[in-house]
């Protein structure tokens, strides 16, 4: 059975940045470009029209910010990953992004191959992100984690599970926590692989997760996995 191919929205207001992820893309025939903007208002329109599976952006926009884009193909097209791929680092930028729904952020120094490999890695659940950006991620969540307590001290209750991920969502998460790959979840419980990889998005947007281990450790330090 020949893999199906990936479609893939592009908006980038920069000619050359648009022709180098043209050519990237072109390069790979699992994938296909659907559509090239170059503005906020073109990204919103395209997103309707095609309903990509991958949506790369760019932040800086000649009409406004990427972030509004983002936010839009979540909202809109819960079927379709988010990769950003841009001049713009730093924490801010990057958590904004994944507040708005990204699943993936790229620095603008990368080869060819790294686009590609990105795309699919997005597809496979996975979530690309630069080391630098990474390591600004990983340091984020270990300032924002509560000072370990002595041994005289407690442990802080567990939150509520449906207070963050919903039964499904949880159900889910266990599973991929014991290492079964997508369609094994898919036919435990009875759904498409495609609606576990939307599950399994929605799960690192909310845990603010970027790879399957981080979220398995997020979980389980809110208590929403046993240990």
């Amino acid at each position: 059975m020949p893999t199906p191919v990936l479609t893939v929205l592009v908006v980038e207001d920069d000619p050359h940045h648009r022709e180098h992820y043209r050519e990237a893309l072109a390069s790979d025939p699992a994938l296909r470009l659907v559509a090239e903007c170059a503005s906020v208002a073109q990204g919103k329109a395209a997103l309707t029209h095609w309903q990509p599976d991958v949506l790369l952006v760019d932040l800086g926009l000649p009409d406004g910010s990427g972030f509004e884009v983002i936010a839009h193909a979540s909202q809109t097209c819960p079927g379709t990953d988010t990769l950003v791929v841009s001049v713009f680092g730093g924490e801010a930028n990057l958590l904004r992004a994944v507040q708005a729904g990204a699943t993936g952020y790229l620095l603008k120094d990368m080869l060819p191959d790294d686009i590609t490999q990105a795309i699919h890695a997005l597809r496979q659940g996975e979530s690309p992100i630069s080391p630098p950006l990474a390591r600004l991620l990983l340091s984020h969540c270990r300032a924002s984690l509560p000072p370990s307590p002595t041994p005289m001290t407690p442990p802080p209750q567990a939150p509520e599970a449906d207070a963050l991920l919903s039964p499904r969502e949880i159900r889910i998460l266990e599973l991929v926590a014991q290492g079964l790959p997508f369609t094994d979840v898919a036919e435990r419980l009875f759904i498409s692989p495609h609606t576990v990889k939307t599950h399994v998005k929605n799960i690192y947007r909310k845990l603010q997760a970027h790879s399957r281990p981080h979220a398995v450790h997020l979980a389980r330090q809110r208590g929403l996995l046993q240990a």
